[in-house]
């Protein structure tokens, strides 16, 4: 994984935040850094490894983006996940 990546959306496969959807925001050859913008700030992201993690095919433009802009991405396609579920 490399900085292809950066600014997917991906969802927690292990650990105790399971299940949680983060954006991705740097990616080395081990680990992806990732923010939720709420617990996990841009200034504090989580370091998790590539093998924890399963990528959502969406990508978004983080550049210049603060933790509120994370908070609206992760939102709204919480919101668009929801509605295809129905």
């Amino acid at each position: 994984m490399n900085d292809n990546y950066t600014g997917m959306l991906a969802r927690s496969a292990a650990g105790h935040d399971k299940g949680k959807i983060y954006v991705i925001i740097a990616a080395d050859s081990a680990y992806v850094y990732l923010v939720d913008g709420k617990s996990r700030t841009l200034e504090k992201p989580k370091k998790k490894k590539q093998k924890h993690i399963q990528i959502i095919k969406d990508r978004y433009d983080i550049r210049g983006t603060d933790d509120a802009g994370i908070r609206r991405i992760v939102r709204d396609w919480k919101k668009e996940e929801v509605k295809q579920e129905d």
